[in-house]
């Protein structure tokens, strides 16, 4: 997420890739593969907010329809959340 913005465009190969690890991630968390150790909360948010403000800012640019896009974000920003709530319940113990 540190790298150049446009790389995390949704036309980009990051901007595919990355909610696509995302859910790898989420499916490893959920079925609590031994060795899986999930970044902290507060960064995957961090992650969250780099990524769709970079989303937020070239989507249109692609024309999608309004349902697609408001699906799309829905997706996006519910797959970030659940990688934290799992990072958060792992810090809990």
């Amino acid at each position: 997420m540190g790298g150049d913005p446009v790389e995390l465009e949704p036309d980009e190969y990051w901007g595919v890739a990355v909610p696509c690890n995302l859910e790898l991630l989420v499916m490893l968390g959920e079925r609590g593969w031994v060795g899986v150790t999930l970044p902290a909360a507060g960064v995957i948010r961090g992650w969250q907010e780099t990524f769709m403000a970079v989303w937020e800012r070239s989507i249109d640019g692609l024309g999608p329809k309004p349902a697609y896009k408001a699906e799309r974000r829905a997706v996006l920003n519910g797959t970030f959340e659940r990688l934290a709530a799992l990072a958060e319940e792992a810090a809990a113990g």
